[in-house]
């Protein structure tokens, strides 16, 4: 059974700033991605990346391009980034590169249209550091499986300004982004106590921001005044934001257009920095009255039974869980002739909103303490609208936990007072294993012009 009780969005607390990314660190996934290469066989691996594909390079190496594209080239004894006119001197954000353990080259065929040329070809920087005729691997930001393409080892995920003169180089060019990204062995599926500092901190400023939004809504604002009081803090954006209520509703991935807030109208938003995404749906309304008559139930037909799916996705998240037992859980808490759940139930998240998901139909993927999770499960009706309890979460095993909590004491205390919120206000089902790191974890408001109605079990 599920309730509406007045409930204040819990404040935890402000985190201090996220600990910074350093040379230790980008030497270690260095080094990691070299030994993975090397388990291939692959003489060199080659990574793209451009302003909405940056994650893998951002992870190896604190640097993400700005406007441009950019090529990192790593063999068994040297690296090589190049940028193009613009990210040239911005390159110097990289702890590899102030080091001198990765060497810059300028590639102007990286930079935007019409912008000064006259520097070496993206081919000759190839020649340079990749073997003839030898094996490489090639990371963009995805993979492919054989029921997509007919050869999924050499189906490139990067721009064939990069991928034809690499081949033409090269012996074999394989996808090998999957080193950093697949979900139950890349390099990048699982974090440390550090990474789950500064994904605490993102959680804080985007949970933040919806907080201040949903409690500045009112009746007959526009979506543009709605976002306004956001007061977004400055991180960068993991996507943009979503804004859907009024004739847009049912367009999930719009932005603010001008839009107003109605009375009885749906609505869902989000605000997403890097590794966060917080995102809620509702009803521009105070209470059940002021929705259409056929909705009035939404609570208890359809609030209701989403809380107890989302408790019980808590108690899953424990490691060892097969993928396919989380994903057949949902499915069968939340029919889908009802709810309309058709992504994953939850997924990896990272600088990309997305990494990948070990849950899936049949996944036999473990989850695994390190694994940074996002509630994500989005349900659709063509009466009830959507609700969202859209937030970021961490596995951890005792032993991530004791390593948070000796680095990084405020950050653990501030999970635990989550889980603790969770647990006795909310009545979820959240086990030791799970770390919410946003205070909105637990909040579901389905109410918005009432945002702190919130539903408990």
């Amino acid at each position: 059974m599920t309730s509406v009780i007045d409930c204040p969005w819990p404040d935890f607390g402000t985190p201090d700033l996220p600990p910074a990314f350093t040379l230790a660190e980008a030497d270690a996934r260095l080094a990691q991605l070299r030994a993975a290469a090397a388990k291939r066989d692959y003489a060199a691996l080659v990574i793209y990346g451009d302003r909405e594909h940056a994650a893998n390079l951002h992870w190896l190496t604190g640097f993400d391009p700005r406007f441009e594209e950019a090529v990192l080239v790593v063999t068994p004894d040297d690296a090589l980034l190049l940028a193009g006119n613009e990210c040239l001197a911005y390159t110097v954000v990289s702890p590899l590169v102030t080091a001198g353990r990765v060497r810059v080259g300028h590639c102007a065929s990286l930079s935007l249209p019409s912008q000064p040329r006259g520097t070496r070809r993206l081919a000759d920087w190839l020649a340079d550091i990749v073997p003839a005729g030898a094996l490489v691997g090639a990371l963009g930001w995805k993979w492919f499986g054989a029921d997509e393409v007919d050869d999924p080892a050499t189906a490139l995920d990067l721009p064939v300004f990069l991928a034809d003169p690499l081949r033409a180089r090269a012996g074999r060019v394989e996808n090998a982004t999957d080193l950093l990204m697949h979900p139950g062995y890349g390099l990048r599926a699982r974090v440390d106590a550090a990474e789950i500092a500064r994904l605490e901190f993102a959680n804080h400023m985007a949970a933040s921001a919806v907080r201040r939004m949903a409690y500045g809504f009112r009746d007959g604002m526009t979506d543009f005044d709605a976002v306004a009081a956001a007061a977004l803090g400055g991180l960068p954006l993991g996507c943009h934001i979503t804004f859907a209520t009024g004739s847009r509703a049912a367009i999930g991935l719009t932005g603010p257009t001008g839009e107003r807030l109605q009375r009885g109208s749906p609505i869902s938003f989000n605000i997403c920095h890097w590794g966060s995404n917080i995102c809620r749906a509702g009803w521009v309304a105070e209470g059940a009255a002021d929705l259409p008559e056929a909705a009035r139930d939404y609570v208890d037909a359809f609030v209701g039974p989403y809380l107890e799916a989302m408790s019980e996705w808590c108690s899953l998240m424990r490691p060892g869980v097969a993928g396919g037992v989380v994903w057949q859980a949902m499915r069968d808490a939340l029919p889908f002739d009802t709810f309309g759940v058709t992504l994953n139930p939850g997924h990896l998240i990272g600088l990309d909103e997305w990494i990948s998901s070990p849950i899936a139909e049949g996944s036999d993927i473990p989850l695994a303490s390190g694994m940074a999770m996002q509630m994500d499960v989005i349900p659709g009706h063509p009466v009830w609208g959507s609700t969202r309890m859209e937030d970021g979460y961490v596995i951890a095993d005792e032993a991530l936990r004791d390593a948070l909590a000796r680095d990084y004491p405020a950050v653990a205390a501030r999970c635990a007072a989550r889980t603790q919120f969770m647990r006795e206000t909310i009545g979820m089902a959240v086990p030791d294993t799970l770390l919410p790191l946003a205070d909105t974890c637990g909040i579901i408001a389905p109410f918005l012009l009432a945002p702190e109605r919130v539903v408990r079990r």
